[in-house]
């Protein structure tokens, strides 16, 4: 008797990851989980960042240059922990940058130096933006692609995106809450802000539990090894100076001395240090030159309209009051996380690289018409068009990513790829706040988008044919 076909509910649910959910590993959903708690973290710190700042009487000057100091210092931080994850272990570097993390938040809810809190904001993991930073996401998502089957693997990074979009609303919207009501119980304000930050290290020490929690399954698939030859197996080579025999019978000689056999140098301590970094194939470094180039592009625009810009653009131009800003963008996050799992279906039919770019190139063309109406009904809806489609390339980009270089590649590579991100970006905030003290904030919102059109043109005509490395790894 056969089965009856699925119902268009349950092919609808599979094409959006409910088979990728449905076969998560206990690593897998331990890694969802992690997401989770440092998104929440992160978007509520976000939230009270620069009010805490001001409540420490500190300028914006100095928050500015706080935000940029720490950007840089991600990237350092971020560049050493991926390149050497595989050498280390990941479970090691993951539990690394959650101490790193936990002890910035402590730091963040006692100190009110300046400079104390920058230093703790670059060694350790203060995200200024409420986006991903440090080391994290590049391992996560190098682990994920290990222990996912390939045709799941866009499924699972956009479920993956998605509850980290939905964790950070979750964060900004009851860190709101209880900061007002804080206040209103007279802890203050500087109180009150500090308190989110103890929330950000329990956040913080939770994903230090749940990282211990991980296998070993978790970590990079280790090549065979080859068995060290004993010195009597070594060949006796004419160069040792003896004669070899000419004939079975000819009498065996004796072994060569031992200042004769030829012995590995040492190593320096430079040469140890560097062979903990992994080294590409020829093709892989032409692959992640030209995504870096081009990631580097597409978050260089991201970065001149960063979402304090917009909601600041959106507040001069319209004069409208804090809570409905904070209704239109709550929209675009919750509808953000949403998308994700829209962009999975899509790559099912079309492809990884066609998703990126034809869900990518709308939201480059409303961010462009963003400031070109006066009207805020309109304004607003191409905000949100723009948000609900611009995260959509995030999980096809990360999946295509891993699988056109080689499987024990991925985590230095991820790793090098969001460095270029993060690099590109923080020169963004700067160049808007130049425009926007001389009157012409609107122009970051064209130049981005005209950024991000040439980035997805340039994916669609770099890699449209590019076959996976190894298919099915």
């Amino acid at each position: 008797m056969t089965s009856s076909p699925p119902s268009p509910l349950v092919r609808a649910l599979f094409s959006i990851g409910l088979e990728a959910l449905l076969t998560l590993s206990h690593d897998g959903l331990l890694i969802l989980l992690q997401r989770m708690l440092r998104m929440y973290a992160y978007g509520s710190s976000t939230l009270v960042l620069a009010l805490l700042f001001s409540s420490l009487g500190l300028s914006d000057t100095q928050l500015g240059a706080f935000m940029t100091l720490t950007l840089l210092g991600d990237v350092l931080v971020s560049l050493l922990l991926t390149l050497v994850a595989d050498r280390l272990g990941r479970r090691n570097i993951l539990m690394a940058g959650a101490g790193l993390m936990l002890v910035s938040g402590v730091v963040f809810a006692l100190s009110s130096s300046y400079a104390v809190l920058l230093l703790a904001a670059i060694v350790g993991v203060i995200s200024p933006s409420g986006n991903e930073i440090g080391p994290f996401r590049a391992i996560e998502e190098s682990i994920q692609a290990q222990i996912t089957p390939s045709p799941l693997r866009a499924d699972i990074f956009a479920i993956s995106g998605m509850l980290g979009f939905l964790s950070a609303a979750a964060g900004q919207a009851s860190i709101g809450w209880a900061t007002e009501r804080l206040i209103r119980a007279e802890w203050g304000e500087l109180g009150a802000y500090r308190a989110v930050f103890w929330v950000y290290a329990g956040c913080a020490a939770g994903k230090l539990l749940l990282t211990l929690g991980m296998s070993e399954g978790c970590e990079v698939e280790k090549k065979e090894d080859y068995r060290p030859v004993e010195e009597d197996e070594i060949p006796l080579q004419e160069e040792d100076g003896l004669e070899l025999p000419d004939t079975p019978e000819a009498e065996t000689p004796l072994p060569p001395t031992p200042s004769k056999l030829k012995h590995p140098k040492p190593l320096s301590l430079f040469s140890r240090f560097t062979s903990l970094f992994p080294t590409l194939s020829p093709e892989s470094r032409s692959i992640v030159w030209k995504l870096s180039l081009l990631f580097a592009l597409d978050s260089l625009g991201g970065g001149l309209v960063p979402q304090s810009f917009v909601v600041y653009f959106f507040y001069q131009k319209f004069g409208l009051a804090t809570s409905v800003l904070g209704m239109i963008f709550s929209i675009t996050s919750v509808v953000s996380g949403i998308s994700n799992l829209v962009a999975v279906a899509i790559a099912k039919q079309i492809g990884l690289v066609r998703t990126m770019v034809y869900t990518h190139l709308p939201s480059a063309i409303f961010l462009s018409l963003t400031p070109a109406s006066s009207n805020l009904y309109i304004a607003a809806a191409c905000i949100i068009l723009r948000s609900s489609t611009s995260s959509m390339d995030r999980a096809p980009r990360t999946a295509f990513t891993a699988q056109v270089v080689l499987k024990e590649e991925r985590t230095g590579v991820l790793g090098i790829v969001n460095v270029a991100r993060t690099l590109a970006q923080a020169a963004g905030p700067w160049i808007s706040g130049r425009l926007s003290e001389t009157g012409h904030l609107w122009l970051s919102f064209v130049v981005a988008g005209g950024m991000k059109a040439v980035y997805d043109l340039g994916i669609l005509a770099v890699f449209l044919n590019t076959k996976p490395r190894e298919e099915g790894a």
